[in-house]
C-alpha cells in the first residue's frame, strides 16, 4: 500500500513539472512576440519621424527659395518708355517744289496701301519742266543725229574739227539738260515715261510709298504747301517698337537679347513681350541715361506710337 501510494506521489510531482515547463515556454513565448510587436512599432515610428522630417526640410527649402525667388524679382528695376515705329516703317510725305492743293482723301487713321493716291497738287512750275523735258529729249535726238554724221565726216577729213566738236558740245549740253529735268520730275512723282506717251500731265500726283496709317494731316484743299513741308504721315504697325529711358546706373542690368515684360497704359490687365535689339552707347549729359530698344513679340491693334510703357526684365 504504501509503495502504490508512493508511485502516485511521484506521478503528481512530474505532471506539476511538465505543467510548470509548459507554462514557461507558453509565458517566454508571449514574451517573444511582444518584443517583436514593440521592436516593430519602434522601427514604424522611427521611419514616420524621419519622414515627417523630410518633409519639413523640403517646404522650408521651397519657402526659401520661393522668398529668394521673390526677393529677387522685386529687385530688378522697372524702365520707363513709349511704343515707336521703327524708321523703316515711317514715312514722312514733303515737296520738292511748291504746290497747291487741289484734291485729297486724306483723313488721320485711314489705311493707305502702297502707291494709293494720297492727293492732286498743283504748279505751273510742274507744266514748265514737262516741256523742258519733252524740249530736251527732241532736240537731243536731234544733236545725236548731227554729232554722228560730223563724227563720220571729221574722220573722212570732209569737215573741220571745230565744227565737229561744237555739234558734241551740243548734243552732250542738251543731254544732261533732258536727264537733269527727267530727275527732277521723278523726283517729284512724275512718270516720264507716262509724260512721253500721253504728254504733259497737269496735276502732282502725291502716292503711298508704304503700306499704312495717315497721321500728322498737313493739307486741306487749297491749301499752299511750299517745298520741305510735311503734307502727312504713313505709319505701319506691322513692326511695334520699345523705346526704354535706362539710368547709367542700372546699365549693367539689362543686355541685348534679354526678354522683357511690359505693361501699356490704357491697356489695362495685360502685359506685353519684347526683346531688347539695341542699347545706346552715349550717356545723355544732362539725365544721364541711354535709349533701349526691344522688339515687340506680340501685337495688339490697340498700340500707337507715343503711348507710354513699364518695363521689367524678365527675372531667370
Amino acid at each position: 500500500m504504501n509503495i502504490f501510494l508512493n508511485k502516485i506521489c511521484v506521478n503528481l510531482r512530474n505532471l506539476r513539472t511538465i505543467k510548470i515547463v509548459l507554462m514557461a515556454f507558453f509565458m517566454f513565448f508571449l514574451c517573444d512576440c511582444s518584443r517583436d510587436k514593440v521592436r516593430n512599432v519602434s522601427n514604424d515610428a522611427v521611419v514616420g519621424i524621419e519622414d515627417a522630417t523630410h518633409r519639413v526640410s523640403t517646404v522650408e527649402n521651397i519657402e526659401v527659395d520661393a522668398i529668394s525667388a521673390a526677393t529677387r524679382l522685386n529687385s530688378l528695376p522697372i524702365f520707363n518708355g513709349t511704343l515707336v515705329i521703327p524708321p523703316q516703317r515711317h514715312a514722312t510725305i514733303t515737296l520738292f517744289m511748291d504746290g497747291t492743293v487741289k484734291n485729297t482723301s486724306l483723313l488721320p487713321g485711314v489705311y493707305k496701301r502702297k502707291g494709293d493716291l494720297l492727293a492732286t497738287l498743283e504748279n505751273p512750275e510742274y507744266i514748265a519742266l514737262q516741256q523742258t523735258y519733252i524740249e530736251s529729249l527732241a532736240q537731243e535726238e536731234f544733236l545725236e543725229a548731227e554729232y554722228r554724221r560730223q563724227e563720220m565726216l571729221f574722220r573722212d577729213d570732209v569737215s573741220s574739227k571745230k565744227i565737229y566738236q561744237q555739234s558734241k558740245a551740243d548734243y552732250f549740253t542738251m543731254k544732261s539738260r533732258r536727264e537733269a529735268a527727267a530727275a527732277q520730275l521723278v523726283m517729284l512723282g512724275f512718270d516720264v515715261s507716262r509724260i512721253i506717251s500721253s504728254g504733259i500731265v497737269p496735276y502732282l500726283e502725291l502716292r503711298s510709298p508704304i503700306n499704312g496709317y495717315v497721321a500728322n494731316v498737313q493739307a486741306n484743299i487749297g491749301r499752299y504747301i511750299s517745298a520741305g513741308n510735311v503734307v502727312c504721315d504713313i505709319i505701319d504697325k506691322e513692326i511695334t517698337m520699345l523705346k526704354l529711358t535706362i539710368y547709367e546706373k542700372d546699365i549693367d542690368r539689362i543686355k541685348f537679347g534679354d526678354k522683357i515684360e511690359f505693361r501699356v497704359n490704357g491697356i489695362v490687365g495685360q502685359t506685353f513681350n519684347a526683346t531688347v535689339v539695341s542699347l545706346g552707347q552715349m550717356v545723355d549729359n544732362i539725365s544721364r541715361s541711354i535709349e533701349v530698344y526691344a522688339t515687340v513679340i506680340d501685337k495688339n491693334r490697340q498700340f500707337r506710337p507715343g503711348m507710354y510703357v513699364s518695363a521689367q526684365v524678365k527675372a531667370d
